[in-house]
C-alpha cells in the first residue's frame, strides 16, 4: 500500500485546491505568528471549508496557550491539532479534552536516542511525526528543509500510523518512503518556490511522487 501525505502550511486557494486534487490525505494550517506560513484561524476557517470531508485538516501549533486552542476549536474545527513544541504528555491530553480534536505529536531526531521517547507518546497521540531537528539558533521548530537519516525508522513498527518529515521534496520523497517505510509523510518548505510560497506544480509533483513510492 501506498503511503498518504500531507501538504503542510497551506495559505492559498490555489495550493489547497491543488493538494486536494492530488489526493492529499492531511492538509495543515500553521497557526502560529513566528512562521512564514501563519494563518489566522479566522482566515484558515474560511479557507479550509473547501477540504471538509475531503482530507483531514490539521491545525499545527507551537505551545499554544488555552485561549489559542480554544479559539482554533471553535473556529476552523480541524480534525487534528499538530502539537510542533515542547508540550508534554499531560498537555497533549488537555490538548485532546479542549479541542475534541485528534493528536500529532512532533518528535524532533537526529540519532537512534531520539526514538526512545516515542514509545512513551504512543497512548497520547493518534499520529507520530518524526522530523528533523532544526538547525542550531533556528526560530523555528520545523518548515526549515532540514532532513535526518531515514534508515533510523527502518524496521521500527509503531501503534499508529506515522509520519517522516524534514526536507522532504517531490525528488525524494520517494526515497524517504522506501528507505523509511513510512506510511504517512508530511511536506511544507518541499513545495515552496519561496519561505511560505507554496507551488502547485510541486504540490502536484509531490503527490505524484507519493503515489508512485
Amino acid at each position: 500500500m501506498s503511503a498518504h501525505a500531507k501538504i503542510c502550511g497551506l495559505t492559498t486557494p490555489e495550493t489547497l485546491d491543488a493538494a486536494l486534487a492530488g489526493g492529499a490525505a492531511f492538509v495543515g494550517a500553521v497557526v502560529f505568528p513566528k512562521s512564514p506560513r501563519h494563518i489566522e484561524p479566522l482566515h484558515a476557517a474560511t479557507l479550509f471549508e473547501r477540504a471538509r470531508g475531503k482530507a483531514k485538516i490539521v491545525a499545527v501549533t507551537v505551545d499554544a496557550d488555552d485561549a489559542l486552542l480554544t479559539g482554533i476549536a471553535l473556529i476552523l474545527k480541524p480534525d487534528l491539532i499538530q502539537l510542533h513544541g515542547s508540550e508534554t504528555r499531560e498537555r497533549a491530553e488537555r490538548v485532546r479534552l479542549l479541542t475534541g480534536a485528534g493528536i500529532i505529536k512532533v518528535l524532533p531526531v537526529r540519532t537512534h536516542e531520539d526514538f526512545v521517547e516515542a514509545e512513551a507518546w504512543e497512548p497520547f497521540v493518534d499520529h507520530l511525526m518524526f522530523d528533523a531537528k532544526p538547525p542550531e539558533g533556528s526560530h523555528l521548530p520545523g518548515g526549515v528543509g532540514a532532513r535526518f537519516d531515514w534508515a533510523l525508522l527502518a524496521g521500527r513498527a509503531f501503534r499508529h500510523p506515522w509520519f517522516v518529515a524534514g526536507g522532504l521534496t517531490p525528488d525524494n520523497v520517494g526515497e524517504a518512503i522506501r528507505v523509511s517505510g513510512a506510511p504517512l509523510v508530511d511536506v511544507s518548505s518541499g513545495v515552496e518556490s519561496a519561505p511560505g510560497v507554496k507551488d502547485p506544480a510541486l504540490i502536484a509533483a509531490f503527490l505524484e511522487a507519493v503515489r508512485s513510492a
